[in-house]
């Protein structure tokens, strides 16, 4: 007997012949039954096989739940996340700490800046790449972990027992002056406190005495939609279209800024990546199309679809694409699918359409920048110095004879120490390529130095001064209108 779950998906379908075509299923489960080399169960033969093959002509994100996955999801949507509140480097083979946050287990446990990892639950991680260090460091914070420590300036290991805890991590993790009156902030995530986060951030920057603020959305998956909506709201005059929700069983939704809305006067830039995503893509397209601000960096990945998550019989559940989601334009963020699967490079066409002052955009899936601006380019010098970790090295070498404070700069003669450090470890330059680093050198040296002195926070703003996406932003300050 067919099982009530795929009958329920074929029961409002108006195809007239679909009781042939369920017959026809039944004929070759029939026959998969009786006459195959090994048994095949109705699990195996519908939630695994027929209903699968069947969303999968639709699009890659709707996605069928058996009993087990359903429950999970249930789960995953109630729990929070669990960590040991370190912050580290992963390079091939090694994993280095670069901060412990205050009153998390990795902090109560003892563990410093410049400790480095040997081996984790008993399993020597100097033969992982670091894809395989994320997943087994992720893996390690559900439950109780073992760490063994090795300590700048000791040789004998140190092992620490660590037991995750419960960790508010903040979807707005950055904010500071990158230079007088133009603030940086970045949101990771977009939560249901996303929106007052991001306010309270600007706030304590200045406020509506702001010049500008560079908002960095690159890397951010997206989340939840009122948070996207949020954000834009403080940009956007009261009234504006934020976005549109269009679908076959519903009808065109404009979302609009609230009327009661007081947003920001100051200059604002959107950075973006191939890993924006979602409610990322809702914000940067709507301070596109509305002249709001610069958006810049590379074009965004291109996800702009509505999900309803529907319970079905037996346990079962059905994630479900519905609807899509337009900018004030009229473009879709969602990127062309082909034959259910997305168009990793899409030779269609892109439409042209009006911004609100009259600039020609691209649409077709994802937001494209104004000017698309590159990431720090890597020469094989950088690769071969970060690779090595070769300045983390020196730095927590350095740290243990010398301070550092805010406003700390790196001097002729501690470049000097660091060349000779290069050369001990047999990374020696020419003197053509010293001077044409040297600059670079410099910054990731005081970024190390902040990092573990400071913390991480005041790391990334020493990176974030030498960004060149950061710096066209700022740049682009002066020629808005």
């Amino acid at each position: 007997m067919l099982p009530v779950a795929l009958l329920l998906l074929f029961a409002d379908d108006p195809l007239k012949d679909m009781q042939a075509v369920v017959k026809r299923f039944i004929d070759v489960f029939v026959t998969a039954s009786n006459e195959a080399a090994d048994p095949v169960t109705h699990e195996q033969a519908v939630y695994q096989g027929a209903i699968p093959g069947m969303l999968r002509g639709l699009d890659p994100h709707s996605v069928f739940f058996d009993p087990g996955q359903f429950e999970q999801l249930k789960e995953m949507e109630k729990s929070t996340k669990k960590g040991f509140g370190s912050v580290v480097s992963v390079l091939p083979g090694r994993v280095i700490f670069l901060q412990t946050l205050p009153g998390t287990p990795s902090a109560k446990s003892g563990i410093s800046a410049g400790d480095e990892m040997m081996a984790i639950n008993g399993i020597p991680i100097a033969g992982f790449m670091p894809e395989q260090l994320i997943e087994l460091l992720s893996q390690s914070r559900q439950q109780q972990a073992r760490i063994d420590i090795k300590r700048p300036g000791s040789a004998r290991l140190i092992t620490f027992t660590l037991t995750p805890e419960e960790l508010a991590q903040p979807a707005v993790d950055r904010k500071f002056l990158v230079q007088p009156g133009v603030a940086y902030i970045r949101i990771t995530s977009f939560d249901n406190e996303t929106g007052d986060q991001l306010q309270a951030a600007i706030e304590s920057l200045g406020g509506d005495k702001l010049k500008g603020l560079v908002l960095d959305l690159r890397n951010n998956p997206g989340g939840v939609l009122t948070a996207a909506l949020e954000v834009t709201s403080l940009f956007l005059k009261p009234g504006t279209r934020i976005l549109s929700i269009r679908g076959r069983s519903k009808q065109t939704e404009d979302i609009k800024v609230a009327e009661a809305a007081k947003p920001y006067q100051f200059k604002v830039a959107v950075l973006i990546n191939a890993k924006s995503a979602s409610a990322s893509e809702i914000v940067a397209g709507a301070v596109q199309d509305h002249d709001r601000g610069m958006v810049l960096g590379e074009p965004s990945f291109g996800k702009g679809l509505v999900q309803g998550v529907f319970p079905l019989s037996s346990s079962t559940g059905l994630a479900l694409t519905t609807a899509y989601y337009y900018t004030p334009s009229g473009r879709s963020i969602q990127k062309p699918l082909q034959g259910g699967r997305l168009d990793g490079v899409t030779t269609a066409a892109q439409p042209e359409f009006k911004t609100a002052g009259g600039r020609n955009v691209r649409g077709g899936g994802g937001i494209q920048p104004d000017e698309i601006v590159n990431a720090e380019i890597y020469s094989r010098f950088r690769a071969i110095t970060d690779a090595s970790a070769i300045l983390t090295t020196f730095a927590t070498t350095w740290l243990l004879r010398n301070k550092v404070e805010d406003g700390f700069e790196i001097t002729p003669a501690l470049m000097n120490e660091l060349r000779v450090f290069l050369s001990e470890s047999r990374i020696r330059p020419g003197q053509d390529e010293w001077s044409k680093e040297r600059e670079w050198l410099a910054s990731r040296l005081k970024q190390e130095l902040y990092n573990q002195a400071l913390g991480v926070e005041k790391g990334d703003e020493v990176e974030m001064r030498r960004d060149p996406v950061v710096g066209r932003a700022i740049q682009s300050f002066g020629e808005l209108r």
